[in-house]
């Protein structure tokens, strides 16, 4: 199975691709969208979702991953970050990819083990967990991290799903 992981942004948006069999993952690709502030907001959601859309058709992931939006003081920077959420959400799924979405914590937990670790610990458990990967960015590192934490936790809820109920009750 092919994983696209995004950590989406108006500035840069990271992004990620691995592969999974079984247990296994095998580093892809990974890089970064980056897109002048100095261009308008359309234009810059427009950039956005033509380089999301040239990831999705150069790769053909069979899912994808995208970040939750961390909750800011300032109310307006977390509104625009969620307007470029919404571009990584929608490109995929408009081409019949299924999208997961998981919090910033859960993502740090899965791949270093705690919810608050910092950018270069998650950089440097990616290199690890993915070797001969580079991750040269952190966007392009959280991207792969959240590709990582969705092999993890796809994995569990599929199992669960293929499960049969134990116990049936009926009225």
């Amino acid at each position: 199975m092919r994983l696209l992981g995004l950590d989406p942004g108006l500035r840069h948006t990271g992004w990620g691709v691995i592969d999974v069999t079984g247990n296994r993952l095998t580093h892809v690709a990974d890089g970064c969208i980056d897109i002048s502030v100095a261009m308008a907001m359309a234009d810059r959601l427009v950039a956005l979702y033509d380089g999301i859309e040239t990831i999705v058709a150069r790769y053909r992931p069979d899912a994808a991953a995208v970040e939750e939006t961390f909750v800011n003081k300032n109310a307006s920077t977390t509104l625009k970050l969620g307007q470029a959420r919404g571009i990584a959400l929608l490109v995929p799924a408009r081409a019949g990819i299924p999208v997961a979405e998981y919090s910033t914590n859960l993502v740090k937990k899965s791949v270093v083990g705690a919810g608050h670790a910092g950018k270069q610990q998650v950089q440097m458990m990616v290199r690890v967990l993915l070797p001969g990967c580079l991750a040269d960015t952190p966007d392009a590192a959280d991207a792969l991290a959240v590709a990582i934490c969705h092999a993890h936790h796809a994995a569990t809820e599929s199992l669960w799903q293929d499960r049969a109920p134990i116990v049936t009750v009926r009225a």
